[in-house]
């Protein structure tokens, strides 16, 4: 389900560490390239920003997407569209406490050129049922967005429908279903037109919202649903990384593979070593039980400051045993340190068309200095190897906002790097990073535009935005589409 993108060559300094060559970029295409990110099919990917935390109408944590049109020079010049549910084409009316918002994701619904927008909205009450939670989509057209319809609704209170989302070809009929995040649970919408949803998975999860994402783990060109979920509340004092996959014969989704005592605070999906498997990314990776011997995020001592564990494809399923880095990592800039949080949002591109995925990995919690947590972001080369090479070391360059070329200052809270997306926001084949430190400016928040993901770019804020006033922080960039 990745899109693969040209780039040049990468090249590696006497250091051992990543480095990506200026390049002069491409002319924009001449018809517009199919993004999953594309709303308005001009070529370049948009970026989408969910801010369930905004005032609107007067209606404190209403919620809304902000979405940033991309353009030759990134987001940020191109127009921005607010989307609220008193915008004409959405259900439903703002109500304090919906966070429309709260999850983004996009996909090709309709099967047209535009892209499509998925927002989830936990707060929303259905009825007398409060805070069941709400799924809407809105469809992409040449000038930005036309009609939407609601894809989810809670079934009772609290069900908190639409915490997480995200999209795929669950059932092999070629059109897009949905996996739904909810509280305890995860839905399946097998066909986003209309609000029915069927069960993929239920466990308590701690009232946190499950993460998400899908992988082809099995190569039968159907992908499955991975979740992360962990709670610690006891009798339930459990966590697991999840794979569930859709059976045609039995018309349901059922269990097919288990990472027990294994918690992530992200996932990510790439073929990091270009065998052409899917891999699995664990994010911030330890364990919350403590009851299993076979340390399923590999070394103890790899866990300090945020792990990240990889399971490696197999072709059935991926493999038990793969690799597991943090900062202690040889080639990992940085040190580990308790409260780094590395790994705490991944992204995933093939930086430089290799054939390899690479893996990008925010540390929100990183001290920069007295600075703490200013937070950083690290870029993992892919290699025939994996993450890492055959001597357990990677090659990986960190970034953060005291390193040349990226713009703003670190500073204590910003947690830059706590949410990460790749696309090509200026249309010159080669992916970007949206970066995000929802803590910026005293959680005003900001996103980061990191051309063909160095250093450089835009940076787009709710003032550089006009956004308007909110009664609560934006935190803008916390909510970033997948």
């Amino acid at each position: 389900m990745r899109v693969r993108t040209l780039l040049l060559a990468a090249s590696l300094t006497a250091t051992g560490l990543l480095t990506l060559p200026a390049t002069t970029a491409s002319a924009a295409p001449g018809a517009p390239a199919e993004h999953a990110e594309d709303f308005n099919g001009d070529g370049y990917a948009d970026l989408a920003v969910g801010v369930p935390s905004g005032t609107v109408d007067g209606k404190a944590k209403a919620g809304y997407v902000s979405v940033v049109f991309g353009g030759e020079n990134g987001p940020g010049g191109n127009g921005v569209r607010r989307i609220t549910q008193a915008t004409a084409e959405v259900p439903g009316t703002p109500e304090a406490g919906d966070r429309f918002g709260a999850a983004v994701t996009t996909a090709y619904v309709d099967d047209d050129k535009y892209a499509d927008l998925v927002i989830g909205a936990p707060g929303e009450d259905i009825d007398a049922k409060a805070d069941a939670g709400s799924v809407t989509v809105l469809y992409g057209t040449g000038d930005g967005f036309a009609q939407a319809n609601t894809a989810a609704r809670g079934e009772k209170a609290s069900d908190a429908y639409g915490m997480s989302l995200a999209a795929a070809d669950f059932t092999g009929d070629t059109d897009v279903d949905l996996a739904i995040g909810a509280k305890d649970k995860v839905v399946a919408n097998l066909n986003p037109y209309a609000a029915r949803t069927e069960p993929v998975m239920t466990y308590p999860m701690g009232g946190r919202a499950p993460v998400l994402t899908t992988g082809d783990f099995n190569s039968d060109g159907r992908p499955e649903v991975a979740v992360a979920y962990y709670t610690q509340n006891q009798p339930h004092t459990q966590s697991h990384v999840q794979l569930y996959r859709y059976s045609k014969d039995e018309a349901r989704f059922g269990l097919a593979w288990s990472s027990d005592n294994s918690a992530a605070n992200a996932l990510a999906v790439g073929d990091f070593n270009g065998d052409g498997l899917d891999d699995l990314a664990l994010g911030n990776c330890r364990e919350i039980a403590d009851e299993n011997i076979d340390d399923p995020c590999g070394p103890e001592e790899r866990a300090k400051g945020g792990g990240i564990h990889i399971h490696y494809g197999g072709g059935d399923e991926p493999i038990w045993q793969g690799q597991t880095l943090n900062q202690d990592t040889p080639g990992v800039p940085g040190v580990a340190e308790t409260g780094d949080d590395f790994g705490n949002a991944l992204a995933v591109a093939d930086i430089d068309a290799d054939g390899k995925d690479d893996l990008i990995a925010g540390a929100p919690g990183e001290a920069i200095g007295s600075a703490s947590r200013a937070g950083a972001l690290t870029v993992l080369k892919g290699g025939t190897k994996g993450i890492l090479d055959a001597s357990g070391a990677a090659r990986a360059v960190s970034y953060q906002q005291n390193s040349p070329g990226i713009r703003g200052v670190a500073e204590r809270g910003d947690t830059f790097g706590a949410a990460l997306a790749t696309a090509d926001h200026n249309g010159d084949g080669r992916p970007d990073l949206a970066a995000a430190a929802p803590g910026e400016n005293a959680s005003a928040g900001g996103v980061w535009n990191l051309p063909s993901v160095t250093a450089g770019g835009t940076v787009v804020t709710p003032n550089s935005l006009g956004l308007p006033a909110s009664s609560h922080p934006y935190a803008y960039g916390a909510v970033l589409s997948r």
